[in-house]
């Protein structure tokens, strides 16, 4: 890793600060563009660094790969511009409260009902239309900042922050819907509409996120992470908008798990299956799933001489960390891979993604970073944040397939080691 050339968000705010042109003027040669991704380590939530507004302003929202349509608090602009109920764009939205309206509606805002991905609260709030503003980016670097004029999110009661992290003003929605973040950005740019994730833990430099590009995804030391993928298809699920995998069995150290293949199957119902999400701070099973992997675990973990000790909440396998040996992919512990289409493709997790080291008073040890969902979960697998960390994951639109690079530690490189300096010739 290359930490002494990395730069912190606030340089970044700085550079990019120094390089703003007008939106409305702004073009780009480029066709992606980027942002920084940083974790909070209280909530174990990740944000966007992005601008909003005229003039630009340095906005933080909560990262959610799942939600159809950026929200943000309403008081904190005062430039955008509504949207009325009998305009094409809100009848394009599904607005309810619109399609209630039975006389004259000209005069009545379009509405929306954003969402709290953690807390599960919803309020009613304006359809708007503001400015987005993100650097370009050609994989390598941050260049130019490009404005997108006409980028359409909602506003909400500043009631709806509560129980997210400390300093969002909202939440970036990065999901299938064409109003997503996401689908809006690759559409203006006329550009593939592919993104892809860098999730880092480091507590202070930054991960990634990229708009509008395939790749080349560069990372200090020159390591392009994009040649390092492997694909599993997207399956859509009847009921939800997330994004699911086929997963079809897990391994541990090539062992593998009896699982009930009915529940990694999503039904008519939308129940069962495998999805991501990063509001999720762990992996989260479900019951039966997670009584059989957590015995597998222990099983292999005994052949490498480790022994379960008291859990600490909310992990139920722990093993004492001076135990536990060291490596380039972290704590020497039995790989658990991810089945999917065939044994020939799997999203191998070493230990850096696979524990959590937890050390206070006069505990100090590595737990299994996997929690029991329940009995009545409606996902049967949802892959969480920490088991994306240091991972590159592209999701593919387009093709409707998921790109997954597994540990980036194992190719001597992490998320945080992308180069924020701004390279002045893009633009």
């Amino acid at each position: 890793m290359l930490p002494h050339k990395l730069i912190t968000i606030t340089t970044f705010v700085f550079f990019t600060s120094s390089l703003f042109i007008s939106p409305s003027s702004s073009s780009s040669s480029s066709t992606s563009v980027l942002s920084p991704i940083t974790k909070d380590h209280e909530t174990h939530l990740y944000t966007l660094s992005l601008y909003l507004k005229t003039p630009p302003q340095l906005t933080t929202l909560l990262l959610d790969i799942s939600a159809s349509f950026t929200w943000i608090d309403c008081s904190i602009s005062s430039t955008y511009r509504s949207i009325s109920c009998n305009s094409p764009l809100c009848s394009a939205l599904g607005s309810r409260a619109c399609a209630k309206c039975i006389t004259d509606c000209s005069n009545d805002p379009c509405t929306l009902s954003p969402l709290n991905s953690v807390t599960h609260k919803s309020s009613t709030g304006k359809a708007i239309v503001d400015n987005l503003v993100l650097p370009v980016t050609d994989g390598r670097n941050p260049g130019q900042l490009k404005g997108f004029n006409e980028f359409l999110l909602s506003c909400s009661n500043k009631s709806l922050l509560k129980g997210l992290t400390k300093g969002v003003a909202g939440l970036a929605g990065l999901g299938r819907s064409r109003f997503s973040l996401t689908n809006q950005v690759s559409t203006s740019l006329s550009s593939t509409r592919t993104f892809a994730l860098c999730l880092s833990g480091s507590p202070s430099a930054p991960g990634v996120a990229f708009f509008g590009s395939t790749g080349p995804y560069y990372f200090l030391p020159e390591i392009d992470l994009s040649k390092n993928l492997r694909y599993t298809q997207l399956v859509q699920n009847p009921v939800q908008s997330d994004y699911f995998i086929n997963l079809t069995n897990i391994n541990v150290n090539g062992v593998p798990v009896q699982l009930d293949r009915k529940i990694l199957t999503v039904d008519e119902n939308g129940c069962g299956g495998t999805k991501l999400s990063t509001v999720t701070p762990y992996t989260t099973l479900h019951s039966n799933i997670y009584k059989a992997f957590t015995e597998t675990f222990v099983n292999e973990s005994a052949k490498l001489n480790l022994t379960v000790t008291n859990p600490v909440e909310p992990f139920k396998v722990c093993y004492n960390a001076d135990e536990v040996l060291d490596t380039r992919v972290g704590p020497a512990v039995p790989t658990v891979d991810l089945v999917m289409d065939g044994d020939d493709v799997f999203w191998r997790i070493f230990g850096s993604n696979s524990m959590v080291r937890i050390v206070r008073d006069d505990v100090d040890v590595w737990c299994l970073g996997f929690l029991d969902g329940g009995i009545k979960t409606r996902t049967s697998i949802v892959i969480g944040g920490h088991q994306m960390e240091d991972n590159l994951i592209q999701f593919d639109l387009e093709q409707q397939k998921l790109g997954f690079s597994s540990s980036v530690l194992a190719y001597n490189t992490s998320c945080s080691n992308f180069n924020f300096t701004t390279a002045s010739n893009l633009s």
